[in-house]
């Protein structure tokens, strides 16, 4: 297996084209000096730096583990871009979100997973059930998929409300080893049958150097003033120790994927 770094592009916005109104977060397509457009998730929203850390951790796993996601990218976003936005809230956060960003790569055309329409093969359900589980991702449930369909593949998008524990580092080596309870509420939960065979595959390729590489390329102006660590080194390597520490006891939130799923299906 590889060990080479993710190669994470750095881009500038160069126009704001629309806001995406979901949630608290405001995301926006905007285009960049590259020619394409992107889903911008800001830093001056809501849960600010840690939403972009989740973002960047859960794409580059998800795609080491061979599942679908757009290209993620660093966004940068110049001090005066968005002067001229006339809606105030937008404006304030374009203020909010100077300096780097993240990117997803505009899926255009794609439409909204809906498992009342598309047919999920059990090992694909079972991989991003497994994935969510790893990474304590709350935000896949019915009521907000975070899956698109694009030229009849699935896509994963949005990893900005996994890692809920960095929001609060107490006790987070002890939530390291912990079932993931949610899973209950996960979307593809009933379609995950093949939850023990997943295991044993996705725990081969996620391997300690791959891990570390990973969270080697979150921004070093992420990771600062954060007041649970003397450096932003202390601070990266928690993340590190978080997911080496999850891989290695991934039975526990294995198990009790597979006892929620026996209670609905």
């Amino acid at each position: 297996m590889s060990s080479k770094f993710p190669e994470i592009r750095t881009v500038n916005v160069t126009r704001y084209v629309t806001p995406l109104r979901e949630g608290g977060s405001l995301p926006a397509i905007a285009e960049a000096d590259d020619g394409f457009f992107y889903v911008i998730k800001f830093r001056g929203a809501g849960q600010g730096k840690k939403a972009l850390i989740a973002e960047l951790i859960g794409a580059e796993i998800a795609r080491t583990l061979g599942l679908k996601v757009p290209e993620i990218v660093v966004a940068n976003l110049d001090e005066a871009f968005g002067r001229t936005e006339p809606d105030e809230e937008i404006q304030d956060l374009l203020k909010a979100s100077i300096g780097l960003n993240v990117g997803l790569h505009y899926l255009s055309g794609s439409i909204t997973f809906d498992p009342a329409v598309s047919i999920i093969d059990p090992k694909l359900a079972s991989k991003i059930v497994w994935l969510d589980c790893l990474l304590t991702n709350v935000d896949r449930t019915s009521r907000n998929t975070n899956m698109l369909i694009w030229y009849k593949e699935l896509w994963l998008i949005d990893f900005g409300a996994a890692l809920y524990f960095h929001h609060s580092w107490n006790n987070w080596k002890e939530q390291a080893a912990k079932p993931f309870f949610l899973v209950k509420d996960h979307v593809l939960l009933p379609y995950a049958s093949d939850l023990d065979e997943v295991d044993k595959e996705m725990k081969t390729i996620l391997s300690k150097d791959l891990i570390q590489n990973i969270v080697s390329v979150i921004p070093e102006e992420w990771l600062q003033n954060e007041p649970e660590f003397r450096s932003t080194d202390e601070h990266r390597q928690a993340y590190i120790e978080f997911l080496e520490t999850r891989i290695a006891h991934s039975e526990i939130f294995v198990n009790e994927a597979k006892n929620a799923r026996e209670k609905i299906i």
